[in-house]
């Protein structure tokens, strides 16, 4: 499948209707094995990527994120859209040359971050980050395919749960040129319909969360669209190898390794 057919593949399943969940591996393995169970696209995971690495979420270069999705892209025949922080820098320059980067990784999506990585003032000034968004929008659609831009507001993430303040970030993104809005850390039904019924953009609501208590037809019915997992798969995977290396430390016993999937059965679900 072409990047382009891929892109339309994409685009496809934000047009129809019902919710569809977009999971988010970290490797070629994991990415492979989300192929095997049928998933019809998959999202990079920041976080996730980062603790394979032995590192904190934030702390890798984008050289490095670039050499990491092109590896989920080149992993399966399915559409990626790459987790791409807050573009790796300030300048709305620099955030539209990560959007060809990525791009050119063969990834045929990907999100922006309204976030300054600044604890003292943890969200870009308004007017700054919409220019963001549309300069990232700009070099999207300069590109021979439809690139799926999603804009993220970080609002809630970052302790400011303002709905007002995040739905107009959204709309404002979403005038920008973004064509999928997020606001992650979303906790409540009331403010993910505020949300969806003030845009006309899809709306992708993170999942896995405390107090996220819906499952995907629920959220379909309240108009959600795409349902990702951040990194939710890879504390699944580090929190199990946690359990089990504690047991054998504390205890020098080995009951984890009971119910585990052989390795022979594992690779049976990769295509080489």
């Amino acid at each position: 499948m072409t990047q382009t057919e891929k892109a339309l593949s994409f685009r496809a399943l934000h047009q129809r209707a019902g919710a569809f969940i977009i999971p988010n591996p970290w490797d070629m393995g994991t990415a492979r094995l989300l192929a095997h169970l049928g998933f019809e696209a998959l999202a990079t995971t920041s976080a996730g990527f980062a603790a394979s690495l032995g590192r904190r979420d934030y702390n890798v270069r984008r050289d490095e994120v670039m050499a990491h999705i092109a590896t989920i892209a080149a992993a399966t025949p399915l559409p990626v859209s790459a987790d791409l922080e807050n573009g790796f820098g300030d300048e709305p320059e620099f955030v539209a040359a990560t959007i060809g980067l990525a791009a050119a990784a063969g990834v045929v999506g990907g999100s922006i971050e309204d976030s300054t990585r600044n604890a003292g003032q943890p969200i870009y000034e308004f007017e700054h980050a919409v220019d963001r968004v549309r300069a990232a929008s700009e070099t999207a659609r300069a590109l021979s395919f439809p690139f799926t831009l999603t804009a993220r507001c970080e609002n809630y993430l970052a302790g400011r749960t303002d709905i007002k303040d995040t739905i107009k970030r959204l709309q404002a993104y979403q005038e920008a040129g973004a064509d999928v809005l997020y606001a992650p850390g979303l906790a409540t039904k009331e403010d993910i319909v505020a949300v969806v019924s003030s845009v006309d953009r899809p709306v992708n609501v993170l999942a896995g969360l405390s107090g996220m208590e819906w499952n995907r037809e629920q959220l379909a019915a309240m108009g959600v669209k795409r349902i990702s997992i951040g990194s939710g798969l890879a504390r699944a995977a580090f929190s199990a190898f946690f359990r089990a290396a504690s047991e054998m430390q504390e205890r020098g016993t080995f009951a984890f390794a009971e119910g585990t999937m052989f390795l022979t059965e594992i690779g049976e679900m990769f295509p080489e």
